[in-house]
């Protein structure tokens, strides 16, 4: 490591790659731990003398389990080893993906979150459903088996038109006037679509890691702070996307491990699969508040995060304050 060069340890969880609405998932958390070696490898011999599995590597779901919820507790509380030292990224799947074809169809990504919150209980669960499908298939890197390469655009605004038959008994004009904007963006879409199909973009339209890396970066070198990242092996960050992320993200470097050869990946492993946990039961209306609690000091306020559920109180809980 180059003197004066902090490096920070970092893993995700809740990876579907860019299927975000048929996936495992409704949540991604990227987690990064700024601890030192020796503090790492003795936060992770606690954890294993509290929880005594003999299982040789473990993961967040052994401190997720109800019998481990003393040690769960104390691993994000203010005595244990993440506290103070430790930050998570978390991006709601379907929000991220309706901000992003807002963004790249009418060059504003701000339509997104009235749009998105209008949601399943104003347009209904089957067309909305159908519209993040469309989107999903829009946006995806992959061939037209199924109707040729327009298909996916045809489909898309098939959904948008389901969905603007509804807005006129809205009484919401903002969600109108993005319902039509969208439904004017024809030529965008097909234009963006064959440049995927095209070349696949150095930086994929719905991956929400590199997204996420970026934030990280951007907390850790704040005040000018010298870091490089340590990560565990993603397919994702091939050489030329590490290069872009030492650009953009204005870091030294980027280094990719085996989580298992390093303490300190195991504990941002730790954290994001917690994370990723606390936050869906949270957006699900299942959340612990305790465990909320816990976790909020951690949580990044400019999460992908758009969630309707219990709206003032789950973002409170989630962020400290109503997000947007």
């Amino acid at each position: 490591m180059l003197a004066g060069v902090t490096e920070i340890a970092c893993d995700e969880s809740g990876s579907d790659g860019e299927n975000l609405t048929g996936g495992n998932t409704d949540v991604f958390a990227h987690g990064s731990v700024d601890v030192p070696r020796a503090d790492a490898a003795a936060a992770i011999r606690e954890i294993r003398d509290r929880i005594r599995s003999p299982a040789e590597e473990y993961k967040a779901n052994h401190l997720l389990r109800e019998k481990h919820r003393a040690v769960l507790e104390w691993t994000l509380g203010p005595s244990g080893p993440l506290h103070g030292r430790a930050y998570v990224h978390l991006t709601e799947k379907t929000f991220f993906m309706v901000e992003r074809v807002v963004d790249l169809l009418l060059g504003d990504p701000a339509g997104a979150a009235p749009l998105f919150r209008a949601g399943a209980h104003t347009f209904g669960a089957e067309r909305w459903k159908a519209f993040l499908a469309a989107t999903n298939a829009l946006l995806r890197v992959r061939g037209d088996a199924n109707g040729g390469p327009g298909a996916p655009v045809d489909a898309f605004f098939r959904a948008v038109d389901a969905l603007a038959e509804r807005a006129p008994g809205l009484g919401d004009e903002e969600v109108a006037d993005v319902l039509k904007l969208l439904g004017g963006a024809r030529s965008r879409a097909e234009e963006q679509r064959a440049r995927l199909l095209a070349s696949p973009a150095l930086i994929p339209v719905l991956n929400p890691l590199l997204p996420a890396i970026v934030r990280t970066a951007a907390y850790w070198s704040a005040g000018g702070r010298a870091v490089t990242l340590v990560h565990d092996r993603q397919n994702m960050l091939t050489e030329e996307r590490i290069e872009w992320l030492r650009e953009t993200a204005r870091i030294e470097g980027l280094r990719l491990v085996v989580a298992r050869d390093d303490t300190r990946v195991q504990l941002a492993d730790f954290l994001a699969g917690i994370a990723r946990s606390i936050a869906s039961h949270e957006l699900n209306g299942r959340g612990d508040a305790t465990l909320t609690a816990l976790l909020r000091p951690y949580v990044d306020s400019s999460s992908a995060w758009g969630s309707v559920w219990g709206e003032e109180r789950s973002k409170r809980r989630l962020f400290g304050a109503v997000h947007s």
